[in-house]
């Protein structure tokens, strides 16, 4: 009778734990419904730049930096998730998303003008301090406004973006980096393993870097962006890429995106410079890394630790848009890292 009775409360208050869970998911989810995502443009230099925002002003800031070659819209579903308890802005550099597009010879695209663009960005809303999400194309971007303005970073989220060589030690960036030499390279860089199968879906044996290159705007290539190295490709939606590729398709787009290809050049050189930075200001950063990324590996996210005292390190066995599978994760280590060192109230 004594083992029937126990039987029955165990049950009872597994169900009531359950229950509990359960309309608690459901609360959350309903808050994050009811959170409301603003859309916005200012002008910065006579060019239309686009932002997301959301979130309590008054809350802690995270300033959220896109990578290549998709926009802000990579955080459409981290904005909900974080908005309750931090203000959220994303935006869109020049020639990617709802920014203008100003052509090449319109508008100088390099890093140091995205950042510029971006820090004056900052500067209108009128942020003065915050945290900065760095991934891909943001990391550059997001080092140059860190490195100007030290006293303003309360922390760093990075998320397979680079800022040692040994993240772009690899094949993937051969060519590349041969473009960075000459833009007028041949067959450069394009014999090992990865390149010689882009070569062969060509059927050549000789291209030019740029033809190379051009490659990398093509749908197939956005679509492996999004699937190479995931757990589950069933789980990653055909949205992403169907909304990415459009933008990149737009005339004159391909000319910008070789122009940051070569312009990429530009940031090796700034890494010790970024290093010191990370030496000297201990910014606490959170390291949330698709592992299985063949663009930005691993190798480039253990170099942190070397720099920095407070690296909360988590390798993620999924690919290059780690938020694409891994969102929710990502969002419960931001919660952790951020009110563990003291960046979640002020």
């Amino acid at each position: 009778m004594k083992t029937t009775t126990n039987i029955i409360a165990k049950t009872v208050l597994s169900t009531l734990l359950f229950g509990f869970a359960f309309a608690n998911a459901n609360a959350q989810a309903a808050e994050a419904n009811d959170i409301d995502i603003s859309y916005k443009t200012v002008e910065i230099e006579g060019l239309d730049i686009f932002y997301r925002e959301a979130g309590n002003p008054n809350n802690p800031t995270i300033v959220l930096l896109h990578g290549f070659p998709t926009s802000s819209h990579m955080f459409r579903e981290l904005i909900p998730q974080l908005a309750d308890q931090y203000h959220l802005i994303a935006p869109d550099y020049p020639g990617f998303g709802q920014s203008s597009m100003p052509g090449v010879d319109e508008f100088e695209y390099t890093f140091d003008n995205l950042a510029n663009i971006v820090d004056q960005l900052i500067n209108k809303i009128g942020l003065q301090s915050y945290s900065l999400y760095l991934m891909d194309y943001g990391a550059p971007i997001g080092f140059r406004i860190a490195t100007k303005h030290p006293e303003r970073i309360e922390g760093l989220i990075m998320q397979n973006g680079n800022a040692y060589v040994e993240g772009i030690n690899n094949n993937f960036w051969e060519p590349i980096q041969a473009y960075w030499k000459d833009r007028k390279a041949v067959n450069q860089g394009l014999d090992n393993a990865w390149w010689k199968n882009i070569k062969a879906a060509y059927k050549t044996d000789s291209m030019t870097n740029d033809e190379a290159l051009r490659f990398l705007l093509t749908k197939g290539a956005t679509k492996w962006q999004y699937t190479n190295g995931v757990r589950n490709v069933e789980a990653i939606s055909p949205d992403t890429w169907d909304h990415v590729q459009p933008l990149l398709d737009r005339e004159g787009n391909q000319e910008i995106q070789l122009q940051l290809f070569y312009s990429y050049g530009s940031n090796p050189p700034l890494y010790p410079e970024w290093q010191a930075y990370l030496r000297e200001h201990q910014p606490p950063t959170l390291i949330v890394w698709g592992k299985n990324d063949e663009i930005f590996p691993a190798a480039g996210a253990h170099p942190f630790k070397r720099d920095l005292k407070i690296v909360d390190f988590h390798l993620l066995d999924t690919g290059h848009f780690a938020l694409e599978e891994d969102g929710d994760v990502i969002a419960r280590h931001i919660r952790r890292f951020m009110s563990k060192n003291e960046v979640a109230t002020r």
